[in-house]
């Protein structure tokens, strides 16, 4: 059962989304790996608090809390009002909580599923970022933040290790720290017939003490959607690659929705670069209803064995699969409802839902 509520505190605006879900509905769906914390450890929701004008000089304030049964999400956001034409700044401080599934996880049944590998991660990070104003198609983000990452058991106890003895941070103890400065770039252009998106980010580990990790890390994601008639044909392609100092959890994780589905989360692959291509063809089927059909693919480019501790290959990944399946999207007043049914390689079937909420 869920409640969801919007409530206007003077001039602030606190929107709040609770899910209380059954003990016996969340043991069917989803397989506990972690010991239960309690009768709070089945409530899943989030909470968002805005204020427009917090010491009367329109500075912002946004507070957004997210929690899963397995993971927990804080971040908030203090911005000064700032002229246009000027990057606009924001201070932003975060807490996560959440388990570390893409590298460490253990895939299983024929890989079309995930489980725990033990390692669940805790980052902190507090910094500064900067957003240029919008030039024609194209804006920019750069920030620069210190962040504090430490491996936890699946009981909240710190390690250093996973479960068959390698290192889970490049120092080698429980904890990493480092300074990141990164550079996020992005794309669009739309009109009735098509539509091109780009986003390229680029990180870059500073070396402010000899202990913090060093390294530069860049991702790309290209998108391009096509009207073909009543039908529109989306492909897309994501890469990425990283040099320098690296964890194991700064792996790229290959496999999953939103990657190559009919795998579990990483369960294609994990390294230190990444290839995934995916192409969906949507038609519509009623005013409210759309058929799709997809293909995915996802490689590692052989990087696996560049990770430290090799956790790709000390789990048996493939380093590459393909996905392929076809699914249903119903549009409604109410919420997007979407579901997909995926098949992998090794002829291993998983389907997919999908509910968003609209409405807000």
């Amino acid at each position: 059962m869920g409640a969801q509520k919007s409530i206007h505190a003077g001039k602030a605006k606190i929107d709040v989304n609770v899910d209380l879900s059954h003990k016996l509905c969340a043991a069917l769906m989803l397989p506990p790996f972690r010991n239960s914390g309690g009768p709070l450890s089945l409530v899943i929701g989030s909470l968002c608090i805005k204020h427009p004008n917090l010491f009367g000089g329109s500075e912002k304030l946004d507070v957004f809390w997210d929690k899963g049964l397995y993971d927990t999400n804080v971040v908030v956001a203090y911005r000064r009002p700032r002229p246009e034409w000027l990057p606009q700044q924001s201070v932003v401080v975060q807490h996560s909580i959440s388990p570390e599934i893409g590298v460490h996880g253990l895939p299983a049944d024929n890989f079309s599923q995930s489980g725990s590998g033990g390692v669940n991660l805790c980052r902190s990070s507090v910094g500064l970022e900067l957003s240029e104003p919008a030039s024609s198609n194209w804006s920019s983000t750069t920030s620069v933040k210190f962040e504090h990452v430490r491996p936890m058991s699946d009981e909240g106890r710190p390690i250093n290790r996973d479960l068959d003895g390698f290192p889970v941070t490049c120092s080698g103890g429980t904890h990493d720290s480092m300074v990141v400065l990164k550079q996020e770039t992005r794309y669009a252009r739309a009109n009735d017939n098509f539509f091109s998106r780009f986003s390229l980010q680029i990180e870059q580990g500073i070396p402010v003490l000899s202990k913090w990790l060093v390294f530069n890390r860049f991702k790309f994601v290209g998108t391009k959607g096509i009207k073909l008639g009543p039908s529109i044909l989306l492909t897309s392609i994501t890469g990425g690659s990283i040099v320098g100092d690296m964890a194991p959890y700064q792996a790229f994780a290959i496999g999953g929705l939103g990657s190559v589905r009919g795998y579990g989360e990483g369960a294609v692959g994990t390294g230190r670069s990444c290839l995934v291509a995916n192409s969906d063809l949507t038609f519509p089927l009623s005013k409210m209803l759309e058929g799709a059909i997809f293909l995915d693919y996802g490689s590692d480019l052989g990087s696996g064995r560049l990770v430290p501790g090799n956790p790709a290959l000390r789990q048996g990944k493939p380093g590459s699969g393909v996905g392929i399946g076809y699914g249903l999207r119903f549009k409604s007043p109410f919420g997007h409802f979407q579901v997909d049914y995926a098949m992998n390689s090794y002829q291993q079937k998983t389907v997919y839902f999908n509910i968003t909420n609209v409405s807000s």
